[in-house]
């Protein structure tokens, strides 16, 4: 069974990422990790901490000489600003003079998480609650990216939205679609929108405000049969959501034409079912890929919708947890819009997901058997569509 687990807080010594179930023999890199944090780290609108950080990975467990051997992958990712942070984030006992944050943000975790745990001090909230954990499961998505890959399995996002700013789509293939993407500063292939897009942010940067949007991401090349109809927890488009969702700021996922569906006449909803005389195909892909929570050999396409990141250099009003008082809502550094690293973070995830179905669909202590698996699958999918 392929998981993960991570840990470590936002301006602690660093994160860390342990990954269960990957099998033996799989090459994997440091570079393999290091690019999907870089991905992760750019775009149009960050933040001053992205000046700070430039996120590695160390392979501390789990490959030896270049390959998995089997046993559990553990991942750090060191945070370069610890060293501004040490007292403040000590596992010793806390300093005389040490402040508590009592301001909760409007829109974050802090009020919530703090009435939950018991915590006076919501640092205990925000450091782990923040989105830098997101580069764990980046880091997590980077080798499940590397599994997929032994199997056709590609991987993208792209920007569709940044507030009211909307792309207009048209039928771009896959592989253009990437190369586009990666191109541009906020990962939208549409140059017009763009444009529009920075001055958006900018507009809102000068005003103190924040940006959502939406991002789509694909998947090439999954086979039938991933996910399963059987119970509800195994359906492949209910686990898709349920990980997009788990990424800070999400509020919405669609899968295929999602809430557009529901406009629509069945007639222009259902992907016709064809044959070529060899394989079933479908001339849309209107299901995302996924019919009755089961892969159905098209494109996986989804969609996922980010709030405006909380964290206000002109904040919301708040009330102070100690004093009962009202203030202005705490300000730490933050990002304008974080909608293109949205993308990166749902490959991650969705990658993850993607690839745990295949384990559990094929498989395999080594990449060798799991492999044999796979292509006896194959041959019994063209088997049953050529007879």
């Amino acid at each position: 069974m392929l998981q993960f687990l991570t840990a470590g807080e936002s301006h602690g010594q660093g994160l860390i990422t342990i990954i269960e179930g990957v099998p033996a023999g799989l090459a994997l890199t440091q570079e393999d990790i290091d690019v999907e944090l870089k991905r992760r780290q750019a775009g149009y609108g960050r933040g001053e901490r992205m000046e700070i950080e430039a996120d590695r990975a160390e392979i501390l467990s789990g490959v030896r000489f270049g390959k998995t051997i089997g046993s559990p992958i553990a991942l750090q990712i060191r945070n370069r600003d610890w060293e501004n942070w040490g007292e403040v984030m000590s596992v010793g006992p806390p300093g005389e003079e040490q402040e508590k944050v009592t301001r909760p943000r409007p829109g974050h975790a802090d009020l919530a998480g703090a009435m939950k745990y018991d915590h006076s001090d919501i640092r205990n909230i925000l450091e782990r609650a923040s989105a830098r954990e997101t580069a764990a499961r980046v880091a997590a998505g980077a080798v499940a990216k590397t599994l997929l890959r032994e199997f056709g399995v590609q991987m993208i996002s792209h920007v569709i939205q940044i507030g009211p700013v909307r792309a207009q789509l048209t039928d771009v293939p896959f592989a253009e679609l990437k190369e586009r993407s990666e191109a541009s500063p906020l990962r939208c292939v549409d140059g017009s929108a763009e444009k529009k897009m920075m001055n958006t942010i900018d507009e809102t940067r000068e005003r103190g405000d924040s940006l959502g949007g939406v991002c789509e991401i694909r998947a090439s090349g999954c086979p039938v049969g991933l996910g399963s109809y059987v119970h509800w927890n195994r359906r492949l488009d209910g686990r898709l959501a349920g990980v997009l969702m788990s990424i800070p700021g999400v509020k919405g996922v669609e899968i295929g034409l999602g809430f557009e569906a529901s406009s629509l006449p069945g007639t222009r909803v259902h992907d016709e079912i064809h044959h070529n005389g060899k394989k079933f195909y479908r001339s849309t892909n209107n299901a995302g890929g996924i019919e009755g929570g089961v892969s159905n050999g098209e494109e996986i396409i989804v969609k996922v919708a980010m709030k405006p990141i909380p964290t206000l250099k002109r904040p919301l009003h708040s009330v102070d947890i100690a004093t009962k008082e009202p203030f202005e809502a705490l300000k730490e550094r933050a990002d304008v819009c974080a909608v293109p690293s949205l993308g990166i973070i749902g490959e991650a995830v969705v990658a993850f997901e993607i690839a745990a179905a295949f384990t559990e669909k094929f498989g395999g202590d080594s990449l060798r058997e799991m492999r044999r698996n796979v292509e006896a699958y194959g041959d019994q999918v063209k088997e049953f569509s050529s007879s």
